[in-house]
Parts: structure tokens; C-alpha cells; sequence
């Protein structure tokens, strides 16, 4: 009895195991039909996008908008007035639910700032101070210098540390790691009697230009002004003190923090037709740091992501659900806006269908990043067919972006990013070469037909992305 009772039970069970993959079956071949009977839209996009009346135009509203408003640093009126401007220029393309969203942020003033070699001999450095950095003393701090590799090096060389303004000369590994140097840097050198701290700019490549960027001090242990110097002069300070040479920096910065202001989440939408509580949301952020005029980082971004909605729009398409194009605020202080909006909005993660964001650069597309389930990642590869025509339907894994890692991570949202031919955006962030320049308008184009045809066809099916 036990035997046939085993037996029949494993009987059933494949059985439902059969039944499931045949359903899993006819739903993938559902989809896929689907999508293939968007081909007539989605070719009429990417014609709009990139040969019609829409070329160029992504790349023409940001040139504006840069040429205007220039940096547009959190906090600041500037940030706010470029918002208006935003928010009135959506209205006027014929979104839907134009508004924007309040969301703290705090403000940090630059002000006046240097840095001098005073021995060996003379010579201005080229510096940015970094995020969130105190201030010196009004006649700066003057110190001798102790130039490291590393952290550990720095601890090993403790001793020598007491008083002195530390220069971090970390060769370049890639952003992800090399980036903790400017991150905890001042806070390192502060825990062992370093009175500044002078950090190797986090790029792989310069022209003596400095890149300013976010730093955090810890808990507990001395705040120190902090800003980086040039791979250049880091290097100099470290072929120097390799010879045994006195290194004497004096190092004067204004910097201060001002609290928190309010600022906004630029929102808009197209409607959907019959699923409108259901969303797809595109987004890239508004604020910038001070330098620059913040067109790669992420004027880019927010307006091919403003563009693949104008797009859709003036077609006549009409998607099932809602797609939602967001610039966010606050991102360069580690994601603020997007921090609130999630906040006041996961209420509504079971009807979010997909997050996306682009913060690496608007170069050539070569596809796109996600981040979900396998049944998900499925239909998303049958979408990217659509991008082989413009070479850039690459499917990776692991979507990323500070906007949209709340809503993954924390409600289990699919999410996507584009992945795009950036080798040279380290060049340009954060510094006073992230302008216009740096963009070109096909390229521009093409992002914005891959981010129009992604959301569009996410929002044109008749469910939502499976988790």
C-alpha cells in the first residue's frame, strides 16, 4: 500500500509539473505574440526618434537647458528655477499629471577655495572641495604633507600622520573601488592627527582637472576639510616625497553646510488607457554638482528619459498602463529625492511593472541591464530584439542606479539600465568638463528610441512584469 501510495503521489506530482511548464508555455508564446504585434509602433518610434521629426531633439532641449541654467547643485535656487522650467516645457509637450514632488535636501556651499605648494617651491594646485567638506580656518591650514597609497598604508605610517595635511595617491582600479578613498578619506586621515585630507581625483584619466564628488565623515572622528587635486600633482607630491623632499601645502576652503532645503521630484505621465494604476517608470536625475554644466551627469539621462514619453506622445500611442518618466533631485548627495519618493509611493510597488534609470552616461546604446525574475528577463530579451537594427540589444544582468535601487532591493521591482559604450565618462564626472560637448545628438537619439521602445512595450502588454 505504502508503495502505490508513494507511487501515485509522484505520478501526480509530475503531472502538475508537466501541466505547470505547459502553461508556462502558452503564457511565454502569449508574450511573445504580443510583442511582435508591436512591430508596426515600435518601428514607428525608433523612425520618429532617430530619422524623423524627434532627431535631435533630445540632445536640442538639453543644450538649452544646460546653455541656460548651467550647474544646478542641490539646494540652491538655481536647482529649483531649472525644475519650473522642467515642469512648464512637459506641460507644454501634452504629458499628463505634471507636477512636482517635495523632497528634503541638504545644501552645502562651495565658496571660495585653494590649495598652494609652498616647498619645495611655489605652484597652485588645481582642486575641488568635496561634498558635505567643513571649512579651514580664514587663513587656511598649512601643513607639512604625508603622501600614501592606501589606507593601510596610512595606518602603518600612523605615527607619521599627527598634524599633517595627507595626500592620497591610490592608483585607479575601477569607480567602485577606487571611489572609497574620496568617500572616507577625510575620516581615514582624521583618525590618525591628519589635519586635511588632499585626494587623488577618482578618474582614470585628466588633463589637470580635479572631480569633485560626495564624501561622508563618520560618526565619532574629527571632520577635516576634504577636496581633491589631480592625478598630476598627486602624482608630483608622491614622486617628491619618494626622493625624501619636504612637501609644505597650505590648503584654504570656505566650504560650509547649510542644513536642509526642500527641493523637488519633476514628475509626468501618459496616461494608461486600461491599466492606469500600473506603472513604468524611466528616470534620470535633474541636480548636478557645481562644476560643469551637469549635461552627462545627468542632464542626459532625465531627458532622454523626458524624450521617450514626448516621443510616444506626439505618435498617438496609447499603452495599457501608465508610463511615468521622473527627474530626481538630491541624487549626488546619495538619493534623497528618490529616498522620499519611494517612501511616500511603495504603497504602490505590486503595480509598479518595472523601475528604470540611466546615470552612466547617454553614448552609443548597447542594450540594457535588468534586474528580475527569469519569466521577466525572458520577455525583456524578446523586447531587446527590437534594438538589433541599432546594434544594441545586449541583455545583462544586474540593473543599477541610487534612484531606482530602492524600489529593487526593497519591494522586489524588476528594474533596467542602460548599458551604453561609456569608457570615457570617468573622464568628465563630476568636473568642469561635463558639458555639452561631451554629448552627440545620434547618440542621444538612439538612447531615447531604446528607452522609449523598453517602456512602451512594458506598457503595452497586458500584464505586468512577473516577479
Amino acid at each position: 500500500m505504502r508503495v502505490n501510495h508513494h507511487a501515485g503521489t509522484l505520478v501526480l506530482l509530475l503531472a502538475t509539473l508537466s501541466l505547470a511548464r505547459i502553461a508556462d508555455s502558452r503564457r511565454s508564446n502569449d508574450v511573445q505574440a504580443e510583442i511582435k504585434s508591436m512591430n508596426n509602433n515600435v518601428q514607428s518610434i525608433i523612425e520618429y526618434l532617430t530619422k524623423g521629426e524627434g532627431k535631435h531633439q533630445a540632445y536640442n532641449r538639453l543644450a538649452k537647458f544646460t546653455d541656460t541654467f548651467g550647474n544646478r547643485l542641490a539646494g540652491t535656487a538655481n536647482l529649483e528655477k531649472s525644475i519650473d522650467h522642467v515642469l512648464t516645457l512637459m506641460k507644454e509637450d501634452g504629458l499628463d499629471n505634471v507636477h512636482g514632488e517635495d523632497a528634503p535636501v541638504p545644501l552645502w556651499v562651495r565658496g571660495k577655495e585653494s590649495a598652494t605648494l609652498l616647498e619645495p617651491r611655489v605652484q597652485n594646485l588645481a582642486m575641488l572641495g568635496l561634498g558635505t567638506s567643513v571649512g579651514t580656518p580664514q587663513e587656511g591650514i598649512t601643513a607639512d604633507v604625508l603622501v600614501v597609497q592606501s589606507f593601510e598604508e596610512l595606518h602603518n605610517r600612523s605615527e607619521e600622520a599627527v598634524g599633517k595635511i595627507i595626500v592620497y595617491n591610490q592608483p585607479w582600479v575601477s569607480y567602485g573601488i577606487t571611489v572609497q578613498y574620496r568617500s572616507q578619506g577625510a575620516s581615514e586621515a582624521a583618525k590618525v592627527g591628519g589635519v586635511a585630507a588632499l585626494i587623488r581625483t577618482i578618474a582614470p584619466f585628466s588633463i589637470n582637472s580635479p572631480h569633485t564628488g560626495m564624501q561622508t565623515y563618520e560618526g565619532g572622528v574629527k571632520k577635516v576639510p576634504a577636496a581633491c587635486i589631480t592625478i598630476e600633482d598627486a602624482e608630483m607630491l608622491s614622486r617628491m616625497a619618494s626622493r625624501g623632499t619636504r612637501i609644505v601645502v597650505n590648503v584654504k576652503m570656505e566650504a560650509e553646510n547649510r542644513g536642509m532645503k526642500v527641493s523637488r521630484n519633476s514628475v509626468a505621465e501618459i496616461r494608461g488607457t486600461t491599466y492606469p494604476d500600473e506603472v513604468v517608470l524611466v528616470s534620470g536625475h535633474l541636480d548636478s554638482w557645481d562644476v560643469g554644466q551637469g549635461a552627462m551627469d545627468d542632464g542626459g539621462g532625465a531627458f532622454i528619459s523626458w524624450q521617450a514619453l514626448s516621443a510616444i506622445r506626439h505618435l498617438g500611442l496609447q499603452p495599457k498602463r501608465t508610463l511615468r518618466v521622473v527627474m530626481w533631485t538630491g541624487e549626488e548627495y546619495g538619493g534623497y529625492g528618490s529616498s522620499q519618493y519611494y517612501n511616500d509611493h511603495k504603497n504602490e510597488s505590486k503595480k509598479m511593472s518595472i523601475v528604470m534609470e540611466t546615470d552612466i552616461g547617454t553614448f552609443q546604446p548597447l542594450g540594457l541591464r535588468f534586474t528580475g525574475s527569469s519569466e521577466a528577463k525572458s520577455t525583456i530579451k524578446d523586447i531587446m530584439e527590437y534594438m538589433k537594427p541599432l546594434n544594441a540589444s545586449l541583455l545583462l544582468d544586474g540593473a543599477d542606479g541610487t534612484d531606482i535601487n530602492w524600489w529593487m532591493r526593497g519591494s522586489g521591482v524588476p528594474g533596467g539600465s542602460l548599458e551604453n559604450a561609456n569608457e570615457k565618462y570617468f573622464y568628465f564626472h563630476h568636473s568642469n568638463g561635463d558639458t555639452m560637448t561631451v554629448q552627440d545628438p545620434d547618440q542621444m537619439d538612439q538612447c531615447a528610441a531604446l528607452w522609449a521602445v523598453v517602456a512602451y512595450c512594458i506598457a503595452a502588454l497586458e500584464d505586468v512584469l512577473p516577479r
